[in-house]
């Protein structure tokens, strides 16, 4: 392998959609009080269903970003990242002109795309006929279609992509982009995931693979990872955006810093469609690639924001994995899973994770695990129960683990120059 000079990169922005919040202030503030998202679906009938609950977003209106027309023609989920990214700019006083244009890019995973226009077209097909089908429907369905409406919408012409690696993507998205401006091939990227399929037929679809749990009496306990009585997890929909710069490009605008990424690991499982392998052997590798990259030792680490599900595999597994990877260390550090309020935004989750984490680098201040209220005896860690908690975190990793056995992990850490 070239060797080549790795150029430092840093969070300038970061813009989020989510059930908790849909600004930046909003979802971090709701995490930190422990808010809780998920309730029973409001956008759709679903008393036929054996799951009738969502962490979806309310009173979202995407004409706050963009005109009706523009709006009509998108998804729920490329207007997420599109609102997302909007706000991350923003955020980080940044500015796209036609002089750095070319250097700014965008890469925005999902793990599904958009399936509700996919629902309404296929309606419309069988109903009315092939003639009537939408001539915006393949646009609006396809998974690429939030990174390349952001770029649209934003002006950035560089590097685009999409990554599709189920409930991996949005950490993928940031990981990758990371490794271009590691190596010069952009100086600023909009990355992150974005993700809406809270809809009949997404429903139905985990539900019949028994992937949701069905406390559809209590919704605001029904997600509960690291509990001894989890039953499933609990779709959510929305999109966490982050603006990563290369140093000195942050530096020479006298940006807001608010973390610098330092790592990314990714493996594979290679042993199921949809289980992770007993033991977290995938998770584990991720893990220590992400701290060899990042040149850190174990004890380093001071929090965690676990992948942490509510479901009955990947909670145990994920908690051995982190055992294997810290050893004692381990037992010295704060986890939580903010999915506990959000639900699980599938390829949106890494992102509005990645931003959880980066807030809790920049804040000193940790979210809790809500509804930890029977822990499992093979998760014996510190989850944060209930409760936020302030914690000096020099260094923060990231997990998010998809269908497929696509396992990443992000290392952020306090900027020092």
């Amino acid at each position: 392998m070239t060797n080549f000079e790795k150029k430092r990169v840093v969070v300038t922005g970061l813009g989020a959609i989510t059930p908790i919040g849909n600004t930046l202030d909003d979802y971090w503030q709701g995490l930190l009080n422990g808010c809780n998202g998920i309730a029973l679906i409001t956008s759709f009938d679903p008393s036929r269903h054996a799951c009738r609950i969502a962490g979806e977003v309310k009173g979202y209106d995407p004409k706050e970003y963009m005109n009706g027309k523009d709006a009509k023609h998108m998804d729920r989920f490329a207007q997420f990242g599109v609102s997302a990214s909007k706000q991350a700019l923003k955020d980080a006083q940044f500015e796209i002109n036609q002089l750095n244009a070319e250097q700014v890019g965008v890469i925005i995973g999902t793990g599904i795309g958009g399936l509700k226009v996919l629902e309404d077209q296929q309606e419309t097909y069988l109903n009315r006929g092939p003639n009537r089908c939408s001539p915006f429907m393949i646009p609006m369905m396809i998974a690429n279609m939030a990174a390349g409406l952001t770029a649209i919408h934003t002006g950035a012409k560089g590097p685009n992509s999409c990554t599709v690696t189920a409930c991996a993507a949005g950490s993928h998205a940031i990981g990758d982009s990371f490794r271009l401006l590691q190596r010069g091939y952009a100086q600023a990227m909009l990355c992150g995931g974005a993700e809406a399929a809270v809809t009949p037929l997404g429903l139905a679809g985990f539900a019949a693979a028994r992937a949701l749990s069905t406390r559809n009496d209590d919704p605001s306990s029904a997600c509960r990872p690291f509990d001894r009585d989890r039953d499933g997890f609990v779709m959510g929909e929305g999109s966490g955006i982050l603006l990563l710069e290369e140093l000195e490009h942050a530096l020479s605008r006298r940006a807001k810093i608010y973390a610098e990424i330092v790592g990314y690991g990714m493996t594979c499982d290679a042993y199921h469609m949809t289980k992770p392998v007993p033991g977290g052997e995938g998770a584990t590798r991720a893990m220590q690639l992400t701290l060899k990259d990042a040149g850190l030792r174990p004890e380093q680490v001071n929090y965690i924001n676990a992948h942490g599900t509510s479901t009955p595999a990947n909670d145990a597994n994920e908690t051995a994995a982190i055992k294997k990877v810290l050893g004692e260390h381990a037992y010295k550090i704060a986890i939580s899973s903010t999915k506990s309020m959000t639900g699980h935004l599938l390829g949106g989750s890494g992102g509005i994770e990645a931003v959880a984490t980066v807030m809790a680098v920049a804040n000193d201040k940790v979210p809790p695990t809500i509804n930890l209220q029977n822990p499992d005896p093979e998760c014996d860690l510190d989850y944060v129960r209930d409760h936020s908690r302030n914690l000096n975190v020099e260094v923060a990793l990231s997990n998010s683990f998809g269908f497929g056995g696509h396992n990443v992990t992000l290392a952020f850490k306090k900027y020092s120059e």
